[in-house]
């Protein structure tokens, strides 16, 4: 498989496996399986585990985290003919060595931690390497984005602050996707570390709460974090109209103009938005690359791709 050569931030994937106990990750009727990311040329898939309030209603967060976490571990152990766990740069460069495909682990809303700090280092344990710390609600971590202006601009709370710390200790990526305006800015002023927003767009194109305006960008940039496009209609165009391989490059191009072309990565939000449009599933991952052809040069497509996160993972994951 020498044309392993992606690298996606986020998908919702592992939802599947606690909604019906017969689904596999091999093969499913989802955005991705293996057989999608095989013959899309996937590097490393981020698997997240998103917190679904719909699931609290009757499951505890931190119940449901370790559910979701069992799901992952179930299924990489069920095919390691193809794919295997990685917890770092180099254990990904491992396993493409050996031909394998690899899988990361990450939360999608710390409202798992429950205010308590020895839960990251537990999640840790588990191979969890990146922390989405918001979702669409406020929890113990700090507030989510707004379209209030004022309620936009709260901040991480003091667990939040324990957070960062310990994230930047033990070698965890912190991603802001979702979180507010305020705890972007805290993060940025407070992480020793490169941060990310794994799944999120530009504002200039896409006027939405949810995605990074040109000032974000340029700090994300300026930190050494990656920003990693989403596929969501909603956050690529703001008629709601279907995701096109046109209009996701002309959100790659401005991110890069104003992050720098070192903070762009792809995170397709997949198995957890409805509408695709012209992507469909995994598979069409390098007919995007090739889009972007008409903005980067192939060393930057390459960047694009896997080369950026890689970077970052490489300084950050220990």
């Amino acid at each position: 498989m020498s044309d392993m050569r992606i690298v996606d931030l986020h998908c919702d994937t592992l939802m599947g496996g606690w909604q019906n106990p017969a689904w596999k990750l091999r093969e499913n009727e989802g955005h991705i399986d293996l057989m999608k990311l095989k013959d899309g040329q996937s590097l490393c898939q981020l698997f997240a585990v998103w917190i679904s309030r719909s699931a609290m209603e009757t499951t505890n967060p931190y119940d449901y985290y370790r559910a979701l976490v069992d799901v992952y571990h179930r299924e990489m152990d069920a095919n390691t003919d193809l794919i295997l766990k990685a917890r770092s740069w180099q254990e990904i460069m491992d396993n493409k060595a050996a031909g394998k495909m690899s899988g990361m682990l990450s939360i999608e809303d710390g409202v798992c931690f429950e205010g308590k700090i020895e839960r990251v280092e537990e999640a840790y344990r588990d191979d969890v390497r990146m922390v989405g710390l918001l979702w669409n609600y406020e929890n113990e971590i700090g507030y989510p984005c707004r379209d209030d202006r004022e309620e936009h601009l709260r901040g991480l709370k003091p667990f939040g602050f324990e957070v960062i710390e310990e994230m930047n200790r033990l070698g965890m990526i912190i991603d802001l996707s979702h979180s507010s305006e305020g705890v972007f800015y805290d993060v940025a002023k407070h992480s020793r570390q490169p941060f990310i927003a794994s799944h999120s767009c530009a504002r200039a194109l896409c006027n939405h709460r949810r995605n990074l305006d040109d000032a974000q960008l340029k700090m994300l940039g300026e930190k050494g974090g990656v920003v990693g496009l989403n596929f969501y209609n909603c956050f690529l165009n703001e008629d709601d109209s279907p995701f096109t391989f046109d209009r996701a490059a002309e959100h790659c191009k401005h991110i890069a103009d104003k992050a720098g072309i070192e903070a762009l990565a792809l995170g397709s939000d997949f198995d957890g938005i409805d509408e695709t449009g012209e992507m469909v599933d995994f598979r069409n991952m390098p007919v995007l690359l090739d889009c972007l052809n008409k903005y980067f040069t192939m060393d930057q497509i390459d960047m694009i791709a896997g080369g950026n996160i890689l970077r970052l993972m490489k300084d950050v994951l220990k």
